[in-house]
């Protein structure tokens, strides 16, 4: 998860569905699946999800694209654009993965819109939503919904537990399991890119834009991320230990430009609609 203020609004339903599932040792696939659709039917419920059909389709092909190069998974994979202003991508449990139109905006290139989609690929791949529910299940933390419902959520804003009832201890236990899956989603991202034929240091390139943005802001073991620049830092020493091929795709031949028009011409034409008659 990509945002530098994570909301708390998609997760009741997830925590209702884990606490259904309190019984189980770890989760299967098919109670991933289940906790997957609940926490899409509640993100559609909760966002305005961008219809058009050329912008959905552009994010479609880059996952999917990302995903064929990926190992494979038990489920498929649904890419979804949130039609939202805030820097912000997240994935939900079994392939789940929704990226924010200003995503779209403010990538420079294909490759920067690859990267945030890879990072989000990978925390589906590596399942760190089953991870942290059992995390959150060894810590006898399913007492309280809302503190599953924040171990759930990558990257989600743990330092919120200690306001949900969890405590210090709980928040510093599920936040120290955070910051090591968005590493891991980094360095997936980091493996995965070069062989769907992006350039990886799209990824560096736009964590410079988060930095630029938000700066690496408040105590670092409160965060839910990495600080920006331990991230920048990380993932170039990771890129400089891979053998890239020549012919990695960092533009598309304009293909973005023409999305980020498209994007501001719907944003006018939906203003106007909004607009009262004069």
């Amino acid at each position: 998860m990509w945002s530098s203020c994570c909301r708390l609004r998609f997760w009741p339903a997830l925590s209702c569905a884990a606490l259904l599932l309190g019984c189980a040792t770890t989760l299967s696939v098919d109670e991933e699946r289940s906790l997957g659709a609940e926490l899409d039917a509640e993100v559609r419920s909760q966002v305005i999800l961008e219809p058009d059909p050329v912008v959905v389709r552009y994010v479609q092909q880059i996952g999917n694209q990302i995903v064929r190069a990926a190992p494979a998974q038990p489920y498929p994979f649904h890419f979804k654009v949130v039609d939202d202003d805030e820097i912000n991508a997240f994935a939900g449990p079994a392939g789940y993965v929704y990226v924010h139109t200003a995503i779209l905006k403010k990538a420079r290139n294909v490759s920067e819109v690859a990267g945030v989609v890879a990072h989000e690929v990978g925390h589906v791949v590596r399942r760190h939503i089953a991870q942290n529910y059992n995390r959150a299940k060894n810590a006898n933390m399913l007492k309280e919904a809302g503190v599953v419902a924040a171990a759930l959520a990558v990257g989600g804003p743990v330092a919120n537990l200690a306001n949900l009832g969890g405590g210090l201890a709980a928040m510093a236990y599920v936040n120290s399991f955070s910051r090591e899956a968005e590493s891991e989603a980094d360095a997936f991202a980091v493996e995965v890119l070069p062989k769907a034929g992006y350039d990886p240091h799209g990824l560096v390139t736009f964590f410079q834009t988060i930095q630029r943005e938000y700066g690496d802001g408040g105590l670092s073991f409160l965060e839910s991320h990495p600080a920006a620049s331990d991230r920048i830092e990380a993932t170039t020493r990771r890129i400089e230990t891979e053998s890239l091929p020549p012919d990695l795709r960092e533009d598309d031949g304009g293909e973005l430009e023409i999305i980020q028009r498209r994007l501001q011409l719907l944003a006018q034409e939906r203003a106007h609609r909004r607009a009262p008659p004069r």
